[in-house]
């Protein structure tokens, strides 16, 4: 399967490794019409592409995503947009990113620093795994522009740091740093600036070295589990018990618990 860069995204295919990284430093990485369709398709093709074992996102320069690049969007073009055509939109841009990595059964990891805004933020809470450096600066700038979230903020937000801390976040635009928001348990770990793309390499690794099918089943267990009642859920758990011990990684996994060795997991 292919995975093209376009202009402000680079994609490449590293040894079950996907890595999308974000191409516009000179705009803080705000995130265009082109770049947001080709993250979209390429998170959703490699959910069904078995070399893709793990998605790693980045950014080149100092900042992560500042966001969506709302400049470009608004930049007059002598037509008025016919209304509700924000409402037609979004349920095929930004709006459709997040159900798109939240469904895939490929874990995703997000690698933060510097500034880090807007839809750049909720790509980050949408990841399994998100690690930035202690000094990110972290915000949603919806208040400060008069206009309301998007692309899943006030779903995602209330669900990981609860109700309060989503409204001070939301409602009062509090800025927070990388150690804050590991402290809030937003991200999985802040790291100093130097030790940050170490750290994320080892995350990165130890996912795309991890039992696939299993690592996959048990993410969907946990995002459709929050809309289930239990009965349900614990058939679903029961399928994905079913689908799992038929893998090739769950037989090396009993063979190696039998020899006393690491397993070597192929993703099968």
């Amino acid at each position: 399967m292919s995975y093209d860069s376009v202009p402000g995204l680079r994609a490449a295919l590293d040894g079950g490794v996907l890595r999308l990284t974000f191409d516009r430093a000179d705009r803080r990485n705000a995130i265009d019409d082109t770049m947001l369709d080709a993250l979209i398709a390429h998170i959703a093709a490699s959910g069904t592409d078995e070399e893709v074992r793990v998605i790693r996102i980045d950014a080149e320069g100092p900042d992560f995503c500042s966001g969506s690049d709302l400049i470009a969007r608004n930049t007059p073009s002598g037509r008025k947009p016919r209304v509700g055509s924000t409402q037609r939109r979004l349920p095929t841009k930004a709006n459709r990113l997040i159900p798109v990595m939240t469904e895939t059964q490929v874990p995703i990891v997000a690698v933060v620093r510097g500034w880090t805004a807007g839809l750049g933020f909720h790509i980050a809470l949408a990841s399994d795994f998100c690690v930035a450096a202690t000094d990110a600066r972290i915000w949603e700038p919806f208040m400060a522009r008069g206009f309301t979230p998007d692309s899943g903020a006030a779903w995602l937000l209330p669900r990981l740091v609860g109700m309060v801390r989503a409204r001070r976040l939301l409602l009062l635009g509090e800025e927070i740093s990388g150690a804050q928001a590991a402290e809030l348990e937003i991200v999985h770990a802040a790291y100093p600036p130097d030790e940050l793309e170490a750290r994320a390499d080892a995350l990165v690794a130890r996912l795309a070295t991890a039992p696939t099918v299993a690592l996959g089943l048990t993410k969907w267990l946990l995002h459709s589990g929050t809309g289930l009642d239990l009965d349900r859920h614990l058939q679903n758990e029961a399928m994905a018990l079913e689908l799992s011990s038929r893998s090739d990684d769950f037989k090396e996994g009993l063979a190696a618990f039998r020899d006393k060795r690491d397993p070597v997991f192929l993703g099968r």
